[in-house]
């Protein structure tokens, strides 16, 4: 595997092939994840798959929680974004909005396509335990991390969809998650549908020269 090839070819998946993923190849998967570095090796990460029936069960009890509740995605800031954020997003929106089925509505697409899994066969939900700090959510980012890269190089799609916090509980009773579990995020898995003009979308990537100090 090339390793920066795999970087630079990743990408979010946003419609998938209705073909399942098979169990053995999730758990190699996983195993792959799973070797993730962490601070002195706590390995603080819990995981749930979550396929077949269960996972459209999931699925539509959430959508029908974020119909009810108008909740929309968010960037999880404490106050208003600087305008080069906010640009960022709307970079995200440019390159995707023309690839939307005709009438679709993007805030739609995104806020009942991540409740939905964007129709991913498998969802791995990530959570943590609340005894750790949320320092260790740099863990999860971790584990996060490598787990894109091992899908897309073994043929497979993801998207990590962090809405689905909103219902926590709901998800934590549906799996059987301990209460005092925390979800951090959601991924949708499985096999990119080629033929989806929203696959071929790519947001741009900020210029080093406005993310990287040097101090030589």
């Amino acid at each position: 595997m090339d390793l920066i090839k795999e970087m630079e070819e990743r990408r979010s998946t946003r419609a998938f092939l209705e073909r399942p993923v098979g169990r053995e190849k999730l758990e190699r998967l996983l195993s792959f994840a799973t070797r993730a570095p962490s601070a002195i090796n706590l390995q603080p990460w819990e995981i749930t798959v979550v396929s077949g029936e269960e996972r459209v069960r999931l699925s539509r009890l959430l959508v029908k929680r974020l119909r009810e509740r108008n909740v929309s995605c968010a960037p999880g800031a404490k106050k208003a974004l600087p305008e080069v954020f906010v640009e960022r997003q709307r970079g995200l929106r440019d390159v995707i909005f023309p690839n939307l089925p005709e009438n679709t509505p993007f805030e739609n697409f995104i806020n009942e396509g991540s409740c939905n899994f964007y129709g991913a066969p498998t969802a791995i939900i990530i959570v943590i335990d609340e005894i750790f700090s949320s320092v260790r959510l740099t863990d999860i980012g971790v584990l996060l991390g490598y787990l894109m890269l091992g899908a897309h190089a073994m043929g497979m799609g993801t998207c990590p969809i962090g809405l689905i916090t909103a219902f926590e509980d709901e998800i934590k009773e549906t799996l059987s998650i301990p209460d005092q579990k925390r979800v951090v995020i959601g991924v949708g898995v499985g096999y990119p549908d080629p033929d989806a003009s929203v696959n071929r979308a790519r947001s741009e990537r900020a210029p080093l020269g406005d993310v990287v100090k040097w101090r030589d």
